[in-house]
């Protein structure tokens, strides 16, 4: 039966059965994966932030807040995909959608990877979804400000 409260342990099933854990080195590796994956949802939000930010031709405030980030204006366009290049050639408007949409279903798919992760319930697995995703906020963000 699974835990319905945190536990210290090193035995843990993570998202499938075949990943499994039985030991302190197991567990580890796994603290180790599940921090990369965190980091990997930090970057493709960032990713995603600078995609619209090219998009648009005004650049979007970095002190945007992290639950907003990457969301286009609601004002900039009825579509609410954003403003894209105000150049003549609107053919730009459909692989700048098509990256959007691929980066969001990557960004969905890690979160509910983490998000799974942490209802394992296990506290090591749980700090390490919280460092790596530190860690992928500390390298990802700075980029942000680069245009």
């Amino acid at each position: 039966m699974m835990p319905m409260s945190f536990v210290f342990s090193d035995q843990v099933v993570l998202l499938f059965d075949f990943w499994s854990v039985h030991s302190a080195a197991g567990m580890v590796l796994s603290v180790a994966v599940v921090m990369l994956i965190a980091v990997l949802y930090e970057a493709v939000k960032v990713s995603k932030a600078k995609l619209i930010q090219r998009a648009t031709p005004t650049p979007i405030a970095t002190s945007v807040s992290q639950e907003t980030l990457g969301e286009p204006e609601r004002g900039s366009v009825s579509t609410g995909i954003g403003q894209l290049p105000s150049s003549p050639q609107k053919s730009w408007w459909f692989p700048w959608h098509v990256a959007q949409s691929l980066l969001h279903v990557v960004q969905v798919v890690l979160g509910y990877l983490v998000m799974l992760a942490v209802m394992s319930y296990n506290t090591w697995i749980f700090l390490g979804v919280i460092v790596g995703s530190a860690i992928g906020y500390y390298l990802a963000y700075p980029l942000l400000s680069i245009r």
